[in-house]
């Protein structure tokens, strides 16, 4: 199976779906332009392939991810204005490190550290 995620004109996700493999073959080849002309016969729009396993465009997409095009990548929305973004994996970092203790931790954007989570 094989996923895509249609972007709007904002290159903002809007629809992720599911895509049997066979309407993906050219000359029993997986074609992404082929994947992309299925999805607009069903529903019009912009589409682009999305990898599961993160194999293609760095992220899973999800709905609110914005497609940046310069990258060729999937990025979530940005979870705390302190948070940058890793050029390598466009995946948000907080500017401490999660700690590795074992325990659970939620970030607190307040004083911009990891807050242990207790029962």
């Amino acid at each position: 199976m094989a996923h895509f995620a249609q972007i709007d004109n904002n290159n903002i996700v809007t629809r992720v779906i599911v895509v049997a493999n066979e309407e993906l073959l050219d000359n029993g080849v997986e074609s992404e332009v082929k994947g992309v002309a299925f999805c607009q016969s069903l529903f019009g729009g912009n589409w682009k392939q999305t990898s599961y396993n993160a194999n293609i465009r760095k992220n899973y997409a999800g709905i609110g991810y914005t497609f940046d095009a310069g990258r060729d990548a999937f990025i979530a929305p940005q979870p705390f204005a302190s948070w940058v973004l890793d050029e390598s994996t466009c995946r948000w970092e907080a500017p401490v490190p999660y700690p590795t203790d074992g325990k659970i931790y939620s970030w607190n954007e307040a004083t911009l550290s990891w807050d242990e989570v207790t029962a």
